[in-house]
């Protein structure tokens, strides 16, 4: 029997070995490009958006206005900032790659360089998707990597933080710098992360990373943060001092796609899911029934008085924690009353599968015990429930 004795195998011309052999034991690791279930971002490739295709000024301020599970934090720019979800062109180099969507922010003009001005694309993921996923994070040999797209109009560079909630001694964050080409040309940026003795990922729901990707900070959050290691978050040094071209400039935009996070020293290739898949993900923060079709029945219930509509809710799928239900433009009506509108919602008793939910409407019409379902009125209509990070 003959056998072959090596400490790793390489490509020719590869800058990192494919497979690296334990020498003590015998066993490997192989830096694999198709393995599933990988990427710690939910809706990275941008597909899913619930809230709309666009946010106005107001709602997009420093909440989730389009694109699932990514937002637009910004103020003090002197200028409104909007964002939405764009949709990739065949000349787009992320087209080819099986990329349909971006997320894009959008300045109306040049904005002011402020002090306290800031705009950033952020991402939270659950403390306990980190604690499972395999990154041996309190050793600094062991490693993540974060990968996306970047197009923006105007060349510079820009800085993303990754900050982890819970350490040892407090919040701990990791700051890199990437160069965006401009142009409204493509750019991946790839950036592999150590771990670090101090951090801390609790086993549960809370917020346990934020993804910062920084188009720019003004100098009340700027100053001489050094790169490429992990230390104490100080509110005043997320990044470096920044240039302010690309907020100056004019009309700017700022797009993103195929946002990955994975175990390991090497940006593999996207993880791909489907649309179905992605909506599912989504819909353990924040879900939206019965918009864009009128006359939806989405709760079937009872009249619990004459104006009181009482209900129970299933979520489409279990949620983060129990969610706020929201409404808008629901009308109720019984086999014997006419339909009218939904005027609040009057008490709940939620978890994180369901919840008795009770409406109150602005019509004396009904009769206790009588069925009755809420239905959308118009396009616009809707059932929502969050539980955002």
């Amino acid at each position: 029997m003959s056998e072959i004795k090596v400490n790793s195998i390489k490509g020719v011309g590869a800058s990192a070995a494919a497979i690296t052999v334990n020498n003590t034991d015998g066993t490997c690791t192989a830096n694999l490009t198709n393995r599933t279930n990988k990427n710690l971002v939910i809706n990275g490739a941008m597909q899913v958006a619930q809230r709309g295709t666009t946010g106005s000024a107001a709602s997009s301020n420093n909440n989730y206005g389009t694109v699932d599970r990514f937002r637009l934090d910004w103020n003090n720019l002197s200028v409104n900032a909007t964002e939405s979800q764009g949709s990739l062109g065949s000349s787009d180099t992320p087209f080819t790659l099986g990329f349909r969507k971006y997320y894009r922010l959008t300045l109306a003009s040049a904005g002011t360089a402020n002090n306290n001005a800031y705009i950033q694309v952020k991402y939270v993921a659950e403390a306990q998707d980190l604690a499972t996923s395999g990154w041996n994070y309190t050793s600094s040999s062991s490693n993540i990597t974060l990968q996306f797209w970047v197009r923006c109009s105007t060349n510079q560079t820009f800085y993303a933080n990754i900050l982890c909630q819970s350490g040892v001694g407090g919040t701990k964050d990791y700051v890199f710098s990437f160069t965006a080409s401009g142009n409204d040309t493509w750019t991946k940026i790839t950036h592999t992360i150590p771990g670090d003795s101090n951090l801390i990922f609790n086993y549960d729901t809370a917020g346990g990373l934020i993804i910062r990707i920084i188009p720019f900070f003004g100098t009340n959050l700027t100053n001489n943060r050094t790169l490429n290691q992990w230390a104490t978050h100080n509110a005043g040094d997320y990044v470096p001092n920044m240039a302010s071209t690309w907020l100056t400039a004019g009309a700017s935009t700022f797009d993103v796609t195929g946002v990955q996070l994975e175990v390991g020293s090497v940006a593999t290739d996207f993880e791909h899911r489907s649309f179905a898949q992605e909506l599912a993900l989504c819909q353990r923060y924040y879900f939206k029934v019965g918009y864009g079709t009128q006359y939806v029945s989405v709760l079937v219930g009872i009249m619990a008085s004459s104006t009181d509509f009482r209900c129970t809710g299933r979520w489409p799928v279990p949620m983060r924690v129990a969610p706020t239900i929201t409404q808008s433009g629901l009308e109720v009506d019984s086999e014997t009353a006419a339909s009218v509108a939904i005027t609040g919602l009057t008490s709940s008793y939620l978890d994180p599968y369901s919840g008795r939910l009770q409406f109150s409407t602005n019509s004396a019409s009904f009769g206790a015990g009588q069925a009755a379902q809420a239905y959308t009125s118009n396009t616009t209509s809707f059932l929502a429930g969050s539980a955002e990070l």
